[in-house]
């Protein structure tokens, strides 16, 4: 089968797609954009967390063919420039400077639903940083600079607007 969609605001063709293969996959092993990660396979991790038009999903549990026409948005697509860009996201930068990235396997999908979560909520209260990320599962940092992370770009992101 072949999948036309929108990655990262380029238009893709992938071709030779199967029929039980994951978004997750497709995006990984044939487009080469490895910041999603695949841990679970069942939705439980949200480390293969992508936005699908605008909406951020677990691209494990989407099948490529689901894909079909519509937009995708991974981790890399949140720099500034090309893909893997030049300048990365406020929140990209804030875990960065907070100290939340660790091992990084579980990384990009907590940015993806943090990005997520500012962009739907500029100043979200620590209950609700919990909530948004509840879905994300995190074995080495305990949390905790992952919240200081996410209140971190809260905060730029409001002085800059």
């Amino acid at each position: 089968m072949r999948v036309n969609l929108t990655v990262n605001g380029s238009g893709e063709t992938v071709d030779d797609v199967w029929e039980g293969e994951s978004l997750l996959y497709m995006l990984r092993e044939r487009m080469g954009l490895p910041g999603s990660k695949n841990a679970c396979e069942q939705g439980e991790c949200g480390s293969c967390t992508v936005y699908l038009d605008g909406v951020p999903v677990c691209a494990c549990l989407v099948a490529a063919g689901q894909a079909e026409g519509r937009e995708v948005r991974t981790v890399e697509g949140l720099s500034e420039g090309p893909p893997g860009g030049e300048r990365l996201d406020p929140v990209q930068e804030a875990f960065v400077e907070a100290g939340a990235v660790q091992c990084g396997f579980c990384t990009p999908g907590l940015i993806v639903q943090a990005h997520d979560l500012i962009e739907r909520n500029p100043v979200p209260s620590d209950a609700e940083i919990r909530e948004a990320l509840a879905g994300n599962l995190c074995r080495c940092t305990g949390y905790e600079k992952i919240l200081d992370a996410v209140r971190l770009a809260a905060e730029r992101k409001a002085v800059a607007k």
